[in-house]
């Protein structure tokens, strides 16, 4: 395993902490945990605020692809691909990259980009529909903690029966208590969430033998 930093090249959002933390309460929480309308397309305090294609991944899909050498023929499937963003920009920065996707959010695949069509797969992390090492990379960008920590246990082991470890995966974390209160007022769909340490505890317990980083919210 190796901390990597592949969506260095990811513009820096702009978060209202305090305007979220002020509008959270149970039922906001449980709407976004649907993971509908609401959370991706809905006001703010749900979600993302309006998830729209704008190019942004494209700069990270060409670090990825450095990152793994990969090319024209090769077989790639991003987890938790919401709308199939960066499935589409690796496509492009790779043409003949043969990419995937998997959600568990029908809304989110229902309003993918049409070059993506017929590529992403309605399911969940923890039980993915593939044969063992059928891709050459995977890659879950800010999904794993949205599991309870058995759970992402199981989603981990899947990302590594399917990628024999040449994998990617990024999630919420902290470095310092003034982090952790930061980011526990502003999340609402994380299950599980810790310090590095305990995020590296949990992949080693799940055998996970790919790369990882951190998303953190100050």
């Amino acid at each position: 395993m190796a901390e990597t930093d592949l969506l260095r090249s990811l513009p820096k959002t702009k978060r209202n902490v305090q305007k979220r933390a002020e509008g959270k309460d149970e039922t906001v929480v449980a709407i976004a945990k649907q993971f509908g309308e609401m959370y991706w397309d809905g006001p703010r305090q749900y979600g993302y605020g309006g998830y729209r294609y704008d190019g942004r991944w494209r700069a990270v899909a060409r670090d990825i692809i450095a990152h793994f050498g990969l090319k024209a023929g090769l077989r790639v499937l991003d987890v938790g691909c919401g709308k199939g963003f960066l499935v589409k920009d690796l496509m492009l920065e790779c043409p003949g990259l043969e990419v995937f996707g998997l959600d568990i959010s029908l809304y989110a695949l229902m309003r993918c980009e049409k070059e993506v069509v017929g590529r992403l797969h309605l399911g969940s992390a923890e039980k993915m529909p593939f044969p063992d090492a059928s891709f050459d990379c995977v890659l879950s960008l800010n999904t794993i903690h949205n599991f309870p920590r058995p759970r992402a246990i199981k989603a981990m082991q899947e990302i590594q029966r399917l990628s024999g470890g040449r994998a990617f995966v990024q999630v919420d974390s902290y470095h310092t208590p003034e982090q952790k209160e930061i980011f526990e007022s502003w999340v609402l769909t994380a299950e599980f969430h810790d310090y590095p340490e305990g995020w590296q505890a949990l992949f080693r317990e799940a055998g996970y033998t790919g790369d990882y980083y951190w998303t953190i919210i100050d």
